[in-house]
């Protein structure tokens, strides 16, 4: 019998994706070769696919609510207990399926980008079986579907639930059917990176693509890699362009996921629009410093500290002190945030010792005497 959680209470943000169990190498001298082999100088394992996202709004306060397949193997019982117990993410409408496995993704990070391996099978059931009734959520981040596909899981959720960010997957045939908007109407925001709105809007830059898009939803925010982000939200007359923060690339998993959950939470808080492009660069530059995917994402704990930093460094750096004028709003943010300073995790896979299990809850404090 498939197994699942009691069901949950309102959320800030509700998910429904596909979960894979991710393990990741660093630090590779050479792509593999065929009859070779590669030492690579680190390696991390972490829920991958859908819980990039969960974790990474989860990191930043935001209840979330995760509606996934669990595989009934080791690697299932991991990232649902990893993301249950230790992220607080709500998994009452999630399943663990007998005798269907973990979707396992192999991810070879190498010179700032990453090539991967997976294996999977389809989850036993449909969206909306799994689902069911979904939580009322104030915002919601799905992905669009070609008309003619099964009708996204989000469509049905009803008039009371909160508002849609939409997002779109890479088209392997690159043909980029712009029928794919066609569900844009009942979203929101949308979320593309740069060769995403240019091909299925049809215009040849960014800046084209952006106000194509935006006759058709509310809010559109344009990733662009190392050159930034740029946005326009017709709700409240806002343009705005941000660079990219320099950053040393070592895992790009999961930064498009980081991201989003930045501009979900700024939007639900009213920040004006430069700022939640500023923080979800942010965001997104300082996970993509750590490998790991979702574990990666930081919390308001990193952000506290790369703040700091930054403001000290700004006193002989003329580049620090563009960068601190920039992000002078988040002395305003972070003194709300203080109670949820969490920090990211290690990517890793197994059992805590008892002196780990420890100091993760109570920091380096003897333990007490056994008994």
């Amino acid at each position: 019998m498939d197994t699942a959680s009691n069901p949950g209470t309102d959320l800030d943000l509700f998910l429904h994706g596909s979960l894979f169990f991710d393990i990741i190498f660093t630090g590779l001298p050479s792509a593999p070769q065929p009859g070779t082999e590669v030492w690579a100088e680190g390696m991390g394992s972490v829920p991958g696919g859908i819980a990039n996202l969960a974790v990474a709004a989860a990191r930043l306060g935001l209840s979330t609510g995760l509606s996934a397949g669990f595989g009934d193997d080791a690697y299932g019982a991991w990232s649902w207990s990893l993301l249950e117990e230790q992220e607080g993410i709500d998994l009452s409408r999630s399943r663990i399926f007998p005798e269907w496995h973990s979707a396992v993704t192999v991810s070879l990070a190498r010179g700032g980008d990453r090539s991967m391996v997976t294996h999977g099978h389809p989850m036993p059931v449909s969206a909306m079986e799994l689902i069911g009734t979904p939580p009322t959520s104030k915002a919601m981040i799905a992905e669009l579907a070609l008309p003619g596909d099964e009708a996204p899981w989000w469509l049905a959720t009803g008039p009371n639930q909160g508002r849609v960010f939409a997002a779109v997957g890479w088209d392997p045939t690159e043909k980029w059917d712009p029928a794919m908007l066609g569900d844009l109407e009942h979203c929101h925001g949308f979320l593309p990176n740069h060769v995403e709105a240019m091909a299925y809007s049809r215009t040849s830059t960014p800046d084209a693509a952006l106000e194509a898009l935006a006759t058709r939803v509310p809010l559109v925010v344009v990733t662009r890699g190392v050159e930034g982000a740029i946005a326009i939200d017709s709700t409240t007359g806002e343009r705005a362009r941000v660079p990219s923060l320099p950053v040393p690339a070592i895992d790009p998993t999961g930064a498009g996921d980081v991201f989003s959950a930045g501009i979900v939470l700024g939007t639900l808080a009213g920040w004006p629009l430069e700022q939640r492009l500023l923080f979800s660069t942010l965001c997104s530059a300082l996970a993509v410093k750590h490998f790991g995917g979702s574990l990666a994402s930081p919390g308001w704990g990193d952000i506290a500290d790369w703040w700091e930093s930054t403001k000290l460094r700004a006193r002989e750096n003329a580049e620090c002190r563009d960068i601190a004028k920039r992000y002078g709003f988040l002395d305003e943010v972070l003194p709300q945030h203080q109670l949820n300073a969490v920090r990211r995790a290690e990517a890793t896979f197994g059992l805590l010792t008892e002196a780990e299990a420890h100091y993760r809850t109570n920091g380096y404090k003897p333990l007490p005497p056994a008994r």
